[in-house]
């Protein structure tokens, strides 16, 4: 019974965002909706677009930095094809979950285990959302006084995550936990690989002291995501100050970590048009429109060109078959 109803909740919760999104465009009013697309100069659009190019590259070297304490040899080249790829998988799954298929590309290229290179891209992945979770609580705290709700649960959501991961970090705890689960949860034909993917977990673990770097790097990275869709905001002409919209969009954004929907389709919308249109007196349509570019820009671009740099790595991995025979 409980199988059967996991199976259906992975089948079926992905569409209540995607509902949420039809919803949304349904109860807004259409017509002004385009108008505002089409009011919006494309030099801006370009503008935004070629932020791009920095954010990735920031990242990827915050990346790197995780790979060289975990000993991880790889070139930054292939390093950031790897990235945009799991990018690509990541903007089309729910919570962005797509980004753990770095894990194959990297063990081709590097040999190491999957538990080690599946540890290192979570490693990367939270320490670049703690960030946005910092930038939050400013911007729960900003908004305090109008919506006081928001601070206690981000205060709360984050000390559950702090107690989570501290108690990961060590081997002893972690990989005790892990084993568990698998013994109670794994079928048993399967147990053995599953034992063997768990014991590689904790090898060349970084120190967290090393992992400061890629965290205040995080904050740069989300400083540029948020000026590429505050560059829509101006495009519009609304009147939302550039801090306020720094530190309130992380909300909207972790809403679309949210797993019920695909790379925050409808959460992400929703949760921006509760916050600004309410704070700020901004149109629910303008609102829609900025939040939807936004991501269009920042993700569906990004995942785009991973989505190429796939089809080159396939087309590689064919010549290299072939050359074997």
């Amino acid at each position: 019974m409980t199988t059967r109803i996991l199976k259906q909740a992975k089948k079926y919760l992905p569409l209540i965002g995607i509902a949420i999104f039809i919803y949304l465009i349904y109860s807004l009013n259409v017509e002004k909706i385009i108008d505002a697309i089409l009011s919006i100069p494309p030099m801006f659009i370009l503008f935004s677009l070629s932020l791009t190019i920095p954010r990735i590259i920031i990242r990827n070297y915050a990346w790197q930095l995780i790979q060289k304490e975990q000993k991880i040899r790889i070139s930054f080249l292939q390093s950031l094809k790897v990235f945009l790829i799991g990018y690509f998988y990541g903007s089309i799954t729910p919570a962005y979950v797509g980004q753990l298929m770095r894990v194959p590309y990297m063990k081709e290229k590097t040999r190491e285990p999957y538990g080690k290179l599946f540890v290192n891209t979570v490693i990367e992945n939270v320490i670049h959302t703690l960030s946005l979770y910092v930038m939050m609580i400013f911007g729960a705290l900003l908004v305090i006084g109008t919506i006081p709700e928001l601070f206690l649960l981000t205060v709360i959501w984050i000390i559950i995550l702090a107690l989570i991961l501290l108690y990961f970090i060590k081997k002893e705890r972690g990989e005790k936990l892990f084993l568990i689960l698998v013994k109670f949860l794994i079928p048993k034909k399967l147990k053995n690989h599953f034992n063997q993917f768990i014991c590689t977990f904790y090898i060349d673990f970084p120190q967290v002291k090393k992992l400061i770097a890629p965290f205040i790097l995080g904050f740069f990275t989300w400083i540029i995501i948020f000026s590429q869709e505050y560059i829509i905001v101006l495009a519009l002409g609304l009147d939302i100050p550039y801090l306020y919209f720094l530190l309130l969009f992380p909300i909207a954004n972790f809403a679309g970590f949210i797993p019920i929907t695909f790379a925050g389709i409808g959460t992400r919308e929703l949760t921006s048009i509760f916050l600004f249109s309410t704070l700020f007196s901004v149109a629910e349509e303008k609102v829609f429109v900025f939040t939807l570019l936004g991501f269009i820009i920042t993700d569906i671009f990004t995942g785009f060109v991973g989505f190429l740099a796939s089809l080159t790595e396939a087309k590689n991995s064919t010549f290299l078959e072939l050359t074997k025979l």
